[in-house]
């Protein structure tokens, strides 16, 4: 019998930046192996253009992603919930694994400030990918 697939809530502010590319890398490496969403406190109007080009850099593309407001609902059906510098604006619901990536905000920043941001948080989704194989195995 299969293990049902675990889940991840990526939480930012705006779900601009940060949050949508830890989401492109978890959908890329993990492939349906998890379930991926991510949202904002206070979601932006649109995907920040320099996280776009960055991610596409790496062949993940974000362009047609939108930030999403977050929700109760969002967070409740989350195995893991991973904050980004959204403060006390996240939701606390027992029984989740809570982790917070202290990660700089790459929201008005080029694409030459953003590449470091982006590379820390594939580091941070490879190291969560193991942990989720990890619980599963």
């Amino acid at each position: 019998m299969t293990a049902p697939l675990a889940s991840v809530l990526f939480v930012c502010v705006h779900n601009a930046g940060r949050s949508q590319m830890a989401a492109g890398f978890l959908r890329h490496l993990a492939g349906d192996r998890v379930e991926v969403r991510s949202a904002g406190s206070l979601p932006g109007d649109r995907v920040n253009p320099s996280a776009v080009a960055a991610m596409a850099e790496l062949g993940i593309d974000l362009a047609d992603q939108q930030p999403k407001v977050l929700t109760p609902e969002a967070a409740q059906a989350s195995d893991y919930i991973i904050t980004m510098g959204c403060g006390d604006a996240c939701p606390y619901f027992p029984g989740k694994i809570y982790l917070d990536w202290q990660l700089d905000d790459p929201a008005g920043q080029g694409v030459e400030a953003v590449r470091p941001i982006r590379d820390e948080i594939k580091t941070f989704v490879e190291g969560l990918i193991a942990d989720i194989d990890a619980r599963r195995a």
